[in-house]
């Protein structure tokens, strides 16, 4: 058994968790998720309502501490997507803040409120449960595929430790650091990375509840050492610390900038290097997998990369028939297959498409890949086309077509992503309006991006609508989508 936080055993009155003027202890934080994992031991899974709060952090440690797995919910999630997670997954109960308003999906659960006000600075917190066997899942956490309905997760808790603890190998992460980010914590990056990473470790978290210039710069400026975001947070603070003597050198004071969710661009490395001194390190990871590798934080500059395999990680690169490229030549590409104590445990309820994401033991991506001769790893786009990656989402253009066509004045829709200096890729739809005899006045394209938004979450409305009288189709009816934009 590995403890996940070892800190929390020691009740030390050491920073744990900011969230704007709200903080706690460890001491306070045992003092109220003990109590809480008390609550709700024995429940089957429960869903946590993920608002960018203290009490999000602390139902994700209760879950952790009873031995429970939470499904983190997006709070801006659609009807349609909510009732297929809530469907699927199945939580027993569902945790909020006091006074959060759930929509009808999760209200019809079971609730408990996650109490975090209150606990003195002394508070003694009771002894902490005996924590499960690593195999034992941790969160259930939903991703977009690229067609169908978006597939449940399930990370045990092997994955975590073994992924923060490799990160704390290739960042050189410690008890001293203080990790700022503004990251949504329903994923990866913002709840496993940036809040169960600094717990791990024993440092602190300080989350802006919203990204700004000013509170990266303010947060820095004071003890933050390291920031996590996403591109498009780093296309702000680039395109700002040029201009902005203030920001640039707070972003010279961090001990690591460190980028993911998708590449982020030279053009970004570089005006942050110009302006601050510091270089931004990449990395690569995938809700199934965790993470895979890192430019390292004690290693050569590798802007444009994501770096190295972690330590335990085994990566590799393979063809069009599955076999393995031995070349190192910044030139072949191929798939990115992974294995490792790093990946998920299987898709819930999905033992077909679990199987189908496997060559052996080696995980199958979809991430094409370049790899250089000192090791690194450049990723070049999908296997698929229908992912796109949007404001440091990944979101399958399949869902947003199916939203689309649920509407009556759609008869036919394709999705595909184009650049964005700002989002990295912005959503684009093609529309074939309908036309016979029952149909009503064509929508605009505003109407079917608030409808969108409405289905299933405003980050995955598109940002242009182009009409059509006609997709292109091949002979077997399938859109061609590469015709689209030609």
């Amino acid at each position: 058994m590995n403890v996940l936080f070892p800190a929390l055993h020691e009740a030390s009155p050491a920073p744990a968790l900011r969230f704007g003027d709200r903080a706690l202890s460890y001491r306070q934080l045992a003092a109220v998720a003990v109590p809480l994992a008390g609550r709700i031991s024995g429940e089957s899974r429960v869903a946590l309502w993920a608002t960018p709060t203290l009490e999000t952090a602390v139902g994700a440690v209760a879950a952790l501490l009873a031995g429970v797995a939470a499904v983190p919910v997006n709070p801006r999630i659609g009807e349609s997507e909510l009732a297929h997670i809530v469907a699927d997954s199945a939580p027993s109960r569902v945790l909020a803040a006091p006074g959060d308003e759930l929509p009808a999906a999760l209200a019809a659960l079971p609730r408990t409120d996650v109490e975090v006000d209150g606990p003195e600075a002394d508070a003694e917190p009771a002894p902490l449960p005996h924590e499960p066997v690593d195999e034992a899942p941790a969160l259930i956490v939903y991703t977009s595929g690229t067609t169908g309905p978006p597939k449940g997760v399930v990370l045990p808790r092997r994955a975590i430790t073994r992924t923060l603890d490799a990160l704390e190998d290739a960042w050189q992460w410690t008890a001293d650091d203080v990790l700022v980010h503004a990251l949504p914590l329903f994923h990866v990056h913002g709840l496993i990375l940036g809040i169960l990473g600094p717990l791990r470790r024993g440092g602190s978290a300080h989350h802006l509840g919203r990204f700004s210039v000013d509170g990266v710069a303010r947060e820095l400026s004071a003890d933050g050492t390291m920031l996590f975001g996403v591109p498009t947070m780093y296309h702000r603070l680039a395109v700002e610390a040029g201009h902005n003597p203030a920001l640039a050198k707070a972003l010279s004071q961090a001990r690591l900038l460190v980028s993911g969710s998708a590449a982020l661009p030279l053009t970004d490395h570089e005006r942050i290097a110009a302006a601050s001194g510091r270089r931004v390190i990449e990395r690569y990871g995938m809700t199934e997998t965790l993470m895979n590798t890192s430019v390292r934080a004690d290693g050569p500059d590798a802007a444009g990369t994501v770096g190295v395999p972690l330590p335990g990680v085994y990566v590799r690169l393979v063809d069009e028939t599955g076999q393995a490229i031995e070349a190192s030549d910044d030139e072949t590409v191929g798939e990115i297959q992974v294995r490792g104590p790093n990946l998920f445990t299987e898709y819930l309820n999905r033992p077909d498409a679990t199987a189908a994401a496997f060559d052996g033991g080696w995980f199958r991506t979809g991430d094409m890949a370049i790899r250089d001769a000192a090791g690194n790893y450049r990723i070049v786009g999908r296997k698929a086309t229908d992912l796109i990656k949007s404001g440091g989402y990944k979101i399958g253009a399949g869902e947003i077509e199916n939203a689309l066509l649920a509407h009556p004045g759609v008869a036919e829709a394709a999705v595909t992503g184009e650049p964005d200096e700002d989002l990295g890729e912005r959503i684009v739809a093609w529309v074939v309006a309908e036309t016979g005899p029952d149909a009503g006045p064509p929508p605009s394209g505003q109407e079917l991006a608030d409808h969108v938004a409405r289905q299933l979450a405003p980050h995955k409305r598109p940002r242009v609508v182009h009409f059509l009288d006609a997709l292109p189709r091949n002979d077997m009816g399938k859109i061609l989508k590469r015709d689209l934009h030609a």
